[in-house]
């Protein structure tokens, strides 16, 4: 189990040493379509006369979008979570895991893996003081260790199946694999008094069979495609620079509350999201109101932009 784990590590770093990759290749491209750009601007107010004023009333300046604080789970309405039950189950159905959402609004899905415990209460309160929302992926017997934590996150989380002992569940019988996944449903159910439609793997490990099972239990796969390489010991300043590198629309970023770094970066990651007008929600918020097209969707990590790390784009 311990080799199929470093191997699993290790194929998390050879993915993102090709996302960098992915971004350095469309960094490149967008810079010759700005040099293309910047050519045809000179080439325009040479020939307009060096007319400023003119050049510059042909460009509108336009305001940046303000978004507000998002509502609170606890106050939205009954018909918004029927909703975001009915969207969550609707993907469920395709039986394909989901790593980002759509493009078409400002939002991101931050998550937060292996919890409840001891840093619970210090991102409970960080995501309360900058009124955004995460999803937690709950691993049973942290709930069973830190009893009533995870209740207190009700306010600001949507919750996700993270197994119950969090093993590498390919290495494990089918019918434990099984097990721990439902058995870590039921609890979470039962815990917080509402349905748990997502699950993630712990260290990304499943296989067609465990898919199918979870798509039997009614539950979306949500893998991620930002990862903050908390888990791999990334340092606070590390965690944010991945985080924030990869940000785009749509994106579900991948974040551990179990590390104290990671809330250390909390901070500086709130404060780029408000830079860039996005809007922190849950995962079946991003489902229901942006959620990622078919095509999209088939494609796995592809089906994700790619978002450079100059702090540009969307």
């Amino acid at each position: 189990m311990a080799h199929d784990i470093a191997s699993l590590q290790a194929r998390r770093l050879e993915t993102k040493r090709r996302r960098r990759q992915r971004r350095m290749e469309t960094g490149l491209g967008l810079l010759a379509v700005a040099f293309a750009g910047a050519a045809v601007l000179v080439w325009v107010s040479s020939s307009s006369g060096s007319n400023s004023h003119a050049t510059g009333a042909a460009i509108p300046r336009t305001t940046p979008t303000k978004v507000g604080p998002a509502p609170r789970l606890a106050i939205k309405r009954h018909s918004a979570l029927a909703a975001e039950i009915a969207a969550v189950r609707r993907l469920a159905s395709y039986g394909l895991p989901l790593y980002c959402g759509g493009t078409q609004k400002r939002m991101v899905a931050l998550s937060f893996d292996d919890g409840p415990g001891v840093y619970t209460h210090y991102a409970i309160k960080k995501l309360s003081e900058a009124h955004l929302h995460a999803t937690f992926f709950l691993v049973g017997k942290e709930i069973v260790a830190w009893p009533g934590l995870a209740r207190r996150e009700k306010p600001v989380a949507a919750f996700g199946d993270h197994t119950m002992t969090h093993p590498f569940l390919p290495a494990l019988p089918h019918s434990e694999a099984v097990e721990e996944i439902a058995a870590d449903q039921r609890l979470i159910e039962r815990t917080v008094d509402e349905p748990v439609l997502l699950f993630r793997p712990p260290y990304e490990g499943h296989t067609p069979a465990i898919d199918a099972e979870v798509k039997r239990l009614g539950m979306v796969e949500v893998l991620w495609d930002v990862d903050s390489a908390d888990s791999l010991g990334a340092n606070y300043l590390e965690i944010e620079h991945n985080v924030i590198a990869g940000l785009h629309r749509g994106s579900i970023i991948l974040m551990h509350e179990n590390h104290g770094q990671t809330i250390r970066a909390l901070h500086v990651i709130f404060a780029a999201l408000r830079q860039r007008h996005l809007e922190a929600v849950t995962v079946p918020q991003l489902i229901a109101e942006d959620p990622p097209s078919l095509a999209q969707l088939r494609k796995g990590y592809d089906g994700c932009p790619v978002k450079l790390s100059d702090g540009s784009g969307s």
